[in-house]
């Protein structure tokens, strides 16, 4: 599709600070212009229209953490699912971990993943810090780089070794990659299950302590200030986190952070009934916690709002609490939660939209998250006042595993482009 034109579309874009009705001619995946509706630019060349009239068009949103699980796991999700569900849900640009099977630790592993995804929404794919995972060996950061990789992570397995972690830190500095770490001491976790607290010696669980992850994040911020390496603490989770990022950026730290929907919009309460879908790790934690958390959206101290979209199958939640896989989808369901904070007055819409836009698309190095002329036509067009049911069976998303089934939730996607072409058309 070439020669589009979304026209009539009230068009957001809190990084340029542009806030108006405007149309947008497409050409060649590109903007090529920027107009106030009043004018005809395009129109008589544009072989598509797209009326967008009483709706918001938006920079197309981007995932800096996303779970594809393919290759190996394609029986809880596959790039494909994965992409169509981030089209769904707004979301123009991913960035997938690299616990795969094989891991996505060298060349050839990142080649597959960019090859599959073709064709739809941008995957940027995120290598391992380390080999296989195993928290013992540094991968070839410059390899993977050169395949395609935008950031280190060995997510979901903490990097306990801190000499190890400091070296991943100088070693990607030299290829200008962040390293994504997640934060938690695993021997003070001790085999915990859920957030330490009230609920957890209510309901009989073993809880895990604030300070399991924010230990860890004291000591990945020390080792960034002594290396001057891009750290970037991803699912913040406790208010001790908002305050050791704060007082990091303070003192010129390189750090930036990232939180979840879910830890601003639920609590370790949602665990009541013993309900697998609201297990995770971090933990929900309790309403201090969240409280904190959103602060440091409104303040900066949070960078992005990330989705953790982590699909698992029903033979890995639907067992006991203890044994079930942490995790939750999160792509299809992302903006509407962080606009349902938009809609009760907790953020403003500039900082919502700014969060999940410009505010990855600078922490990745990547050239999006804004709408300009010459730039990406990666483009959300969503109505703020839509309301929708959340049915995980209707999910694109392989994964089923959401707390938020049954919730009534406001503002929905319509449509979604990617240089110029739609991918999404709800």
């Amino acid at each position: 599709m070439d020669g589009l034109l979304v026209k009539n579309g009230r068009v957001i874009d809190p990084a340029n600070n542009r806030d108006g009705l405007f149309d947008l001619y497409i050409s060649g995946g590109k903007i090529a212009s920027i107009e106030p509706c009043t004018a005809s630019v395009g129109n008589g060349t544009a072989e598509n229209v797209i009326d967008a009239k009483g709706l918001y068009v938006l920079p197309g949103l981007i995932d800096i953490h996303t779970h594809l699980r393919e290759p190996g796991y394609e029986y809880k999700e596959t790039i494909k699912t994965g992409m169509c569900a981030a089209a769904a849900g707004g979301f123009t640009s991913v960035a997938c971990m690299a616990n795969t099977e094989p891991v996505n630790d060298n060349e050839s592993v990142t080649r597959y993943i960019m090859e599959r995804a073709r064709g739809g929404v941008n995957v940027f794919p995120v290598g391992a810090a380390t080999k296989g995972l195993g928290g013992e060996v540094v991968s070839n950061a410059g390899e993977l780089k050169m395949a395609g990789c935008v950031a280190l992570s060995d997510d979901g397995m903490p990097i306990a070794d801190g000499g190890l972690m400091r070296r991943i830190l100088e070693y990607s500095k030299l290829f200008s990659m962040p390293v994504i770490s997640h934060c938690e001491d695993t021997l003070i976790a001790d085999g915990g299950v859920m957030h330490e607290g009230f609920t957890a010696t209510r309901l009989g669980l073993k809880g895990i302590t604030r300070v399991a992850e924010e230990a860890m994040v004291a000591r990945d911020i020390m080792l960034a200030e002594l290396t001057g390496g891009r750290l970037h603490i991803a699912h913040a989770s406790t208010a001790g986190t908002v305050d050791l990022v704060r007082m990091a950026k303070e003192r010129g730290v390189n750090v930036t952070a990232e939180v979840t929907p879910h830890h601003i919009t639920l609590t370790d309460e949602a665990v009541i009934g013993y309900n697998t879908d609201a297990k995770m790790k971090p933990p929900l934690r309790g309403r201090e916690d969240v409280e904190a958390l959103i602060e440091g959206l409104r303040d900066g101290v949070i960078d992005c709002i990330a989705t953790d979209h982590a699909p698992h199958s029903p033979i890995e939640k639907d067992v006991e609490f203890d044994n079930a896989a942490n995790g939750i989808v999160g792509l299809e369901t992302a903006l509407s939660l962080v606009w349902g904070l938009v809609e009760n007055g907790i953020i403003s819409r500039d900082c919502a939209i700014l969060r999940m836009t410009s505010g990855p698309a600078d922490i990745l190095g990547i050239d999006k998250g804004s709408i300009a002329v010459g730039g990406d036509a990666d483009i959300a067009i969503v109505d703020p006042g839509k309301e929708w049911l959340v049915d995980p069976e209707r999910f694109f998303s392989k994964g089923r595993n959401t707390p938020f089934s049954g919730w009534k939730m406001k503002c929905k996607v319509v449509t979604t482009i990617v240089a110029g072409k739609v991918v999404y058309s709800g």
